[in-house]
């Protein structure tokens, strides 16, 4: 009898190790992969988040993940709840004693925008650190599903990557037949700033049939000569416009002999849509694809003519 009841014991104490150790395998399987392509693995889903960069909040709240963001840097305005979180630095700077007070159980770093040096030392410190880089528009989705795989946000965010793939996906659809228009884009004016293939602006504005006529510099925002650009003779010229500021391809006007200064095909797309790897990004094709579209038609009626 007292032979069985050990057995038993032994027998529950298996049971609960057991139990356990499938508990501890079901956390450690909040893995996310950082832009390197390391694994970093989590504990647990996260509940307090600091984002360093504009985009990232924006992400967090799309994932569903808002209530879990605790912090964010400068020029974070999207959507207007992060407005009203502190600041802990921006582009240049990583207030790094504001993130210790904070304590979050997750730091989301833009990895081409962010110190290196900043985000090192926060590891040191034992704060979790995801560097992000999102270098294509199917990305936004995968980013939106892994928020909230960390913070156990997948009713909201799960729904929410499947709608941001179909909208793509239509999109593909729409424009892949479609004769392809040759632009350029202007980052900047004075110095002329251009970008190049690699770029995820470019790569968005290719689900249009959109080609930029520097994809092939080697550098992803390189400074280009005005020269350049009237050598190229692109069928349209694409900026990013900002309210209050005036339109930016306007010096473009001195150059008639441009083809798309000639046709008046010069591009506006919203600055905080087109700029950034955000959920957003997909309105900004959208509305490229209509006037790329408006371009073809252009071009058809003249060459009837």
């Amino acid at each position: 009898m007292i032979l069985s009841r050990v057995r038993v014991a032994r027998v529950y104490i298996l049971i609960l190790l057991f139990g356990l150790a499938a508990i501890q395998t079901s956390v450690a399987d909040i893995r996310l992969t950082q832009a390197n392509g390391s694994t970093l693995s989590l504990p647990g889903p996260v509940e307090h988040i600091v984002t360093l960069a504009p985009n990232l909040a924006e992400l967090v709240f799309a994932a569903g993940a808002g209530d879990h963001l605790k912090a964010v840097v400068e020029y974070s305005n999207f959507p207007d709840a992060v407005r009203s979180l502190p600041r802990v630095g921006d582009a240049f700077r990583i207030d790094l004693e504001g993130i210790m007070e904070i304590n979050p159980d997750l730091v989301i770093a833009w990895k081409s925008g962010n110190p290196q040096a900043a985000l090192q030392k926060l590891e040191r410190l034992g704060i979790a650190v995801w560097q992000i880089e999102i270098t294509r528009p199917e990305q936004i989705a995968d980013t939106v599903e892994s928020i909230s795989n960390a913070t156990g946000t997948q009713p909201i965010g799960y729904p929410y990557a499947k709608q941001l793939r179909s909208t793509l996906a239509r999109l593909l659809r729409q424009n892949s037949n479609k004769s392809p228009v040759r632009y350029f884009y202007q980052i900047a004016a004075r110095p002329l700033y251009t970008i190049n293939g690699q770029h995820i602006i470019s790569r968005s504005l290719a689900v249009c049939g959109g080609v930029n006529v520097f994809s092939d510099l080697p550098t992803l925002a390189p400074q280009i000569t005005r020269e350049s650009v009237i050598f190229a003779n692109p069928e349209a010229m694409i900026a990013p416009v900002i309210s209050n500021e005036a339109p930016a391809l306007d010096h473009w006007q001195d150059w008639p002999q441009l083809t798309a200064v000639r046709n008046k095909h010069l591009i506006y797309l919203p600055a905080d849509e087109i700029n950034q790897a955000v959920p957003r990004l997909l309105n900004s094709i959208e509305l490229a694809c209509k006037y790329l579209d408006d371009i073809r038609g252009t071009t058809k009626q003249m060459e009837k003519q």
